[in-house]
């Protein structure tokens, strides 16, 4: 089928081309461009607004690219938006993302054609299926550093993504059920009772998590050789994760001091052959999914502690515990509360704001009692009292 002729219209520089209309203009470097528009009215704002642009030197020739073209190729020359880089880690789960949710849902769209309600609905998508505020905006973020990159090269008006606020309903609230915190905690006697409902093997490793707050992944990679039994420390500098030695989440490093009772442990674990604090019952290393499945699942279902248990479960307990601190039996008192910044420390987080994000409903909420300021408004008050009782027995004696 030949296309429509281009026929003037009483406004120079717009044409009709069939049913619609067609603003012809010149950019910067005098090239002819073309814009269309379904009505001459549109045609002629639309013509206004390119020779606005290009007079003013804020022309730019948006992108034909579609969203599932360009996504393949920035995710392999993405740098990240920080002098940190972009962790190998980062760029498996954002290309995993954009695979998963955006590329299926944006794809056909031109990067041009993107709008702010587009990333709203893609949001809705996910949160649809029934997964956190923290899952959408995790599957969100390669969607917005890429729309930023494209807005920085020029292949789009505006970046569609830049302020956007997701928010997702959890499902609990939208059945009217109290929705339950996303990080949970072992209470000391749930602990107790978890690890005592423990294969007896197992149970040094699941109290060695419980004590140091590691992830699993830095826990299954701990060597006897990070330990320095002298002054009781481990360091933590590397991780077991997706098959690989790699370093600690966010490339932080740390030692962490370990308690007198868990570095003797540690000690008569030692062998003549040994590396790994902890092994496999063969001797091979750990593998997280298999300890969840035959050791801790199991024993939390024993111990009536549903499925919510989970390995990073015991570095949240840790986490609580450092908090909360410990009761001096002598004097009834409250000691040991660790602040923000050294748990921060200890668990290896990026900064103490962060810590205190995730954990502050596990804080304690028991306000303690306020310091005196001295007692001079206090002996003033009641020197004001006796001087109104003693006017009082004066008048009444008249």
């Amino acid at each position: 089928m030949a296309t429509p002729r281009m026929e003037r219209t009483a406004t120079p520089g717009i044409f009709k081309r069939g049913a619609s209309y067609v603003a012809v203009y010149r950019d910067p470097n005098g090239r002819q461009r073309k814009a269309f528009a379904k009505t001459l009215k549109e045609a002629r704002r639309l013509k206004a607004a390119k020779t606005t642009d290009v007079n003013r030197g804020e022309h730019r020739e948006l992108s034909q690219e579609t969203f599932a073209a360009y996504a393949p190729t920035w995710i392999e020359a993405y740098a990240g938006r920080t002098r940190r880089g972009l962790l190998a880690d980062t760029r498996d789960d954002y290309r995993k993302a954009l695979e998963r949710h955006a590329i299926p849902f944006l794809g056909r769209l031109r990067l041009s054609e993107i709008e702010p309600r587009d990333i709203k609905a893609l949001a809705k998508e996910i949160g649809d299926q029934g997964v956190s505020q923290r899952t959408v905006t995790l599957a969100l973020a390669p969607v917005k550093a890429l729309l930023a990159d494209a807005f920085e090269e020029g292949l789009i008006r505006s970046n569609p993504g830049a302020g956007v606020r997701i928010f997702v309903q959890p499902e609990s609230e939208q059945s009217g059920e109290e929705e339950e915190e996303e990080v949970r905690a072992l209470e000391p006697e749930q602990l107790e009772r978890l690890l005592a409902e423990l294969p007896a093997e197992w149970r040094p490793f699941y109290g060695f998590l419980a004590e140091t707050g590691l992830r699993i992944g830095e826990a299954i990679e701990a060597r006897f050789g990070d330990v320095d039994f002298g002054s009781k420390r481990l360091r933590v500098d590397r991780q077991f994760y997706r098959g690989k030695i790699r370093k600690p989440k966010g490339g932080k490093k740390r030692e962490i001091t370990l308690s007198q009772e868990l570095a003797q442990a540690l000690w008569r674990r030692r062998g003549a052959d040994a590396e790994l604090l902890f092994t496999a019952e063969r001797g091979g290393r750990l593998i997280p999914s298999n300890l969840m499945s035959r050791v801790l699942k199991p024993a939390a279902a024993r111990a009536g502690l549903a499925d919510w248990v989970g390995h990073h479960t015991f570095r949240h307990t840790c986490a609580t515990r450092l908090f909360r601190g410990r009761l001096d039996e002598d004097t009834g008192e409250i000691v040991d509360r660790w602040s923000a910044p050294q748990v921060q420390i200890f668990l290896g987080h990026s900064d103490p704001g962060f810590t205190l994000r995730v954990y502050v409903h596990l804080m304690p909420t028991d306000l303690p009692e306020p310091p005196s300021v001295g007692n001079t408004w206090a002996t003033r008050e009641a020197q004001t009292s006796r001087d109104n009782e003693d006017a009082l027995a004066a008048v009444s004696s008249l």
